[in-house]
C-alpha cells in the first residue's frame, strides 16, 4: 500500500519561507513524477509544481521564481520550498504522485495523494 505523509506546514507572515516535505512510501517511485497541489477554501484544487525522476520540473505561473520544488529519489521525498510567502498562498497543500513520469499538471493523471499539510500565510 502506498503512503505519502506530508510536513513542514505552518503559519507565516507575508514575505516569509516554509518548506513542505512528503515522504512516499510502500513502493519507490524513482521513475515517477511527483508533484505539489493546493486547495483554497471554496476553491477547486490547483497545481503547484511537479519534478521528474531526471530532476527535470515545471510550475504554475502563480508561484515561478518564489517555490522551488526538488526531490531525494534515495530517500523516496520531495520537497517544496517556499519563499516570499503571499497571503493568496493560504491553502492545503497536497503532495501527489504519477507513475508514468510526465511533467503534467492535470491532477487526474496522478495516482496517489496524501492528506495535505495546511499553509497559512498572513498580511
Amino acid at each position: 500500500q502506498v503512503q505519502l505523509v506530508e510536513s513542514g506546514g505552518g503559519s507565516v507572515q507575508a514575505g516569509g519561507s516554509l518548506r513542505l516535505s512528503c515522504a512516499a512510501s510502500g513502493r519507490t517511485f524513482s521513475s515517477g513524477a511527483m508533484g505539489w497541489f493546493r486547495q483554497a477554501p471554496g476553491k477547486e484544487r490547483e497545481f503547484v509544481a511537479v519534478i521528474n525522476w531526471s530532476s527535470r520540473t515545471y510550475y504554475a505561473d502563480s508561484v515561478k521564481g518564489r517555490f522551488t520544488i526538488s526531490r531525494d529519489n534515495a530517500k523516496n521525498t520531495v520537497y517544496l520550498q517556499m519563499d516570499s510567502l503571499k497571503p493568496e498562498d493560504t491553502a492545503i497543500y497536497f503532495c501527489a504522485v504519477r507513475s508514468d513520469g510526465f511533467l503534467y499538471s492535470d491532477r487526474r493523471g496522478y495516482n496517489y495523494w496524501g492528506q495535505g499539510t495546511q499553509v497559512t500565510v498572513s498580511s
